[in-house]
């Protein structure tokens, strides 16, 4: 007796994690929202391309108050990818889904930053940027920031990492994450890299995409700038 198997469809599963940033929200709503806005005037592309989640934990009492949070958000070009601390009952299948078991992901930030404040009597200082040094591989989830200067990266950034820089980036070997300049210092802030595989380039906002970036700059030592409300780019 002969048996005659047919084979269904091919469907491929894989596991795979995504670094996301969580906005951690706090009331009043509006006080929030004043302090987020004038936060997104000094860094308007900070969201770009990102994936954000919202805690909402001891904020959000009800579903209309969930909702309002989303649209708020949604208002200012923030799509949240997920919302953490409400209960499954206040959302719905139009909202982001309820995620649970998130990890903390690596953050850099320079001890200088906590320095001690003038005393108010004295005259103000000159403000000197804060530059941070990482003298290793950002492997793909982990996040550099320094809203106070320039960041030198001594080796490669992977692709799903990323650099927050206030000043310029330096990166002596491949970039192929995302390079975010200018968050403080605007649009005199430059990136520089070894050789170029990035996902996105930013200054003072204005950013290109990788599927922007002329193939004639891949695998290439470059250097971006803004020119004329726009990012520009040169081989080194």
């Amino acid at each position: 007796m002969s048996v005659i198997g047919k084979s269904g469809p091919s469907i491929r599963f894989r596991g795979r994690s995504f670094l996301a940033m969580t906005l951690v929200a706090d009331v009043p709503m509006e006080t929030w929202f004043t302090d987020f806005d004038i936060w997104l005037q000094r860094s308007p592309g900070f969201f770009t391309g990102r994936t954000v989640v919202l805690d909402l934990a001891g904020t959000a009492a009800n579903r209309a108050e969930v909702e309002r949070w989303i649209r708020e958000l949604a208002s200012r070009g923030v799509r949240l990818i997920g919302l953490e601390g409400v209960k499954p009952s206040m959302v719905d299948a139009a909202m982001p889904p309820v995620l649970r078991g998130g990890r903390d992901a690596t953050l850099a930030i320079p001890d200088e930053i906590s320095a001690p404040v003038a005393e108010p009597a004295k005259p103000a200082a000159p403000v000197e940027p804060v530059n941070l040094l990482v003298e290793q591989r950002v492997r793909s989830g982990q996040s550099i920031v320094c809203l106070e200067g320039d960041v030198t990266i001594v080796g490669s950034v992977g692709a799903g990492a990323e650099i927050i820089a206030g000043g310029s980036i330096h990166v002596y070997g491949t970039l192929a994450g995302r390079a975010i300049a200018g968050a403080t210092f605007g649009a005199k802030s430059r990136i520089f890299c070894r050789k170029l595989e990035a996902e996105l380039l930013a200054i003072d906002g204005v950013y290109r995409t990788a599927e922007n970036i002329d193939d004639a700059f891949r695998r290439q030592s470059v250097q971006v700038w803004i020119e004329n409300d726009a990012l520009r780019l040169a081989a080194l």
